[in-house]
């Protein structure tokens, strides 16, 4: 490790109030011309994310894969997939994004590896109670010749959550334990070597210029599986209080992650940063955030709001009770995992049945149901102003600020998330977010690859093309231009202190006052409002005239937002 350097306080802490943005990278861009988003395309494209005004690049993995799991499927955590570039492609992208002042995060999947890692591969040809089995989570199956599988669990991806394997020599043998899916086994984390073995793979990273780390299923590591076999387990129920779930939060966590901070994260100057990925009860999650472990976590209370005031004000209020436990409060609105949150806002509300289970329901359909996208849309530019204006670490994926929509009708025969199929199509999955992103209004590929070359996996739909980011770029009231202009005032704004507080002026209207004295305004009421008197900064309705605010006659209208000084 080269030697260190002084870091400014604001350096060491760039976290707290940064905006990253998750890029996907087989689906961001594509320089080779193969279908395949790769490095060399996001390097090509470190100029719309500088534009953008982004502080940080968090990267999906990019790591050797069959895609059985969209790459969380990893062969090899410290390489690259060679259809994604190499090793040297990756020091160049840093070196670009970090010459353009953007920090770089990679994913690191600990939970489990690929059943083609060497691990799986050296386990699957040694007998049952080997050393290289160990690292695994192999058991003996139940019945007659263990026939049956070791436990009743079911997998998140559908199915069992135990394949059986054929041993050396030939027979029917053990099972080993799949949270996701059968391509994805899961370590043991008792085991040291697997302990050590990702404390490298950090080193390995923090090395080569990374600035810090998601950590997948952060929640999942450590296992209590031989105490409750017998025992019928909803592996989907990650939000038990306590800590006393076999699966998922343990306590004993949390010991793996005071190792990292202290032997690689803490080793470094600056401190690399780790957020945690942990679908955790509310009341949990601030171990994931503490400054002696990952140091922040991921707040999903708001990215499952529907479009409701109350909602989202105590969701927010969960959000910042995280950072009053010492880390930064998080927020995100989409990601890889979930139907985009344009699409979302705008599916009807159901009884009894949240706004992400809706909008699964609205994609496994094809998209065939009613939804108003408009009305989706403008949700979502009202949302990014309200999720902008609050203290804390903002989360953005990829193509939301185009206000892409979700890509509901891709074929089923071309769909690639193991959802759909281990569903038996009771989910469509993940796929319509992933859909390679437009550059251009035109091209066999919207300029996501050379024109000519191999078209993406899944078809991008006619209808990106007029919202690519060329057809945005410059226009006025584009959502691209909103995205601009929001993060360039945001920066501004929020080199204050980080409280708020909350204005209650209106029913379903969440107004909130800044240090510094600024006001976001976001109105869920279904009824015009009239904005309090000062200088228009900023608002996702374009109809409204900042002459009319500064003369006390400013009204916003439903589902807009706007920030006045």
């Amino acid at each position: 490790m080269a030697a260190p350097t002084p870091a400014a306080p604001e350096a060491r802490d760039w976290w707290r109030r940064a905006v990253v943005y998750q890029v996907y990278p087989r689906s961001f861009a594509d320089a080779d011309g193969d279908g395949l988003g790769d490095l060399r395309g996001i390097t090509s494209r470190v100029g719309h994310l500088a534009s953008l005004g982004v502080d940080a690049v968090w990267l999906s993995p990019f790591y050797p894969s069959a895609l059985a799991d969209g790459g969380y499927d990893v062969d090899d955590h410290r390489a690259v997939d060679p259809r994604l570039g190499t090793l040297e492609d990756f020091d160049e992208m840093v070196r670009a994004l970090h010459a353009a002042g953007i920090r770089v995060v990679v994913d690191v999947v600990p939970n489990h590896t690929s059943d083609r890692h060497a691990w799986f591969r050296e386990a699957l040809a040694s007998p049952p109670g080997s050393r290289a089995r160990g690292r695994y989570v192999f058991r003996d199956g139940r019945g007659p010749g263990g026939h049956e599988p070791p436990s009743s669990w079911r997998s998140i991806f559908g199915g069992s959550a135990w394949q059986r394997v054929t041993e050396p020599d030939g027979t029917p043998g053990q099972w080993f334990l799949h949270i996701f899916a059968p391509e994805q086994p899961d370590l043991d984390w008792s085991d040291e070597e697997v302990r050590e073995d990702m404390l490298e793979t950090l080193r390995f990273w923090a090395d080569r210029g990374v600035d810090g780390f998601r950590v997948d299923v952060a929640h999942g590591l450590v296992k209590d599986v031989d105490g409750h076999l017998d025992v019928h387990v909803e592996i989907l129920d990650t939000g038990r209080e306590g800590g006393n779930h076999p699966l998922w939060d343990r306590d004993e966590v949390q010991d793996v992650y005071a190792q990292w901070r202290r032997d690689v994260l803490d080793a470094y100057d600056p401190p690399r940063s780790a957020v945690a990925e942990a679908s955790v009860h509310p009341h949990r999650r601030a171990r994931y955030a503490d400054p002696l472990g990952l140091g922040q976590a991921f707040n999903f209370d708001l990215f499952a709001c529907a479009w409701d005031a109350g909602e989202m004000r105590t969701a927010i209020a969960g959000g910042l009770a995280q950072m009053a436990a010492g880390s930064s409060a998080t927020w995100t609105l989409s990601n890889h995992d979930s139907v985009r949150h344009t699409t979302r806002f705008g599916v009807p509300r159901r009884s009894g049945v949240g706004s992400q289970e809706a909008a699964k329901a609205w994609v496994t359909t094809d998209g065939r149901d009613p939804v108003d996208l408009d009305l989706g849309l403008r949700r979502a530019r009202a949302a990014l102003l309200l999720e902008l204006a609050l203290p804390g670490a903002v989360y953005l994926y990829q193509g939301e600020e185009l206000g892409l929509h979700e890509v509901a009708d891709i074929p089923w025969d071309a769909v690639e998330d193991p959802i759909a199929v281990r569903s038996g199509g009771g989910e469509k999955g993940r796929d319509g977010c992933r859909v390679a992103l437009p550059w251009t209004p035109d091209g066999t590929t919207f300029g996501f690859g050379p024109e000519g070359g191999a078209l993406p996996g899944m078809r991008q739909p006619a209808w990106f093309g007029p919202v690519s980011v060329a057809a945005q770029d410059g226009v006025a009231g584009s959502t691209l231009e909103l995205y601009r202009s929001a993060l360039r005032v945001r920066r501004v704004l929020t080199t204050v202190d980080d409280g708020l507080e909350w204005v209650d002026d209106a029913p379903g209207v969440l107004h909130l006052v800044r240090p510094g004295g600024w006001r976001s305004i976001t109105n869920l009421s279904g009824a015009a409002v009239p904005l309090p008197v000062g200088e228009l900064l900023l608002a996702s309705d374009t109809d409204l005239d900042p002459a009319a605010v500064a003369q006390g006659r400013g009204v916003l209208a439903p589902d807009c937002s706007a920030w006045v000084r």
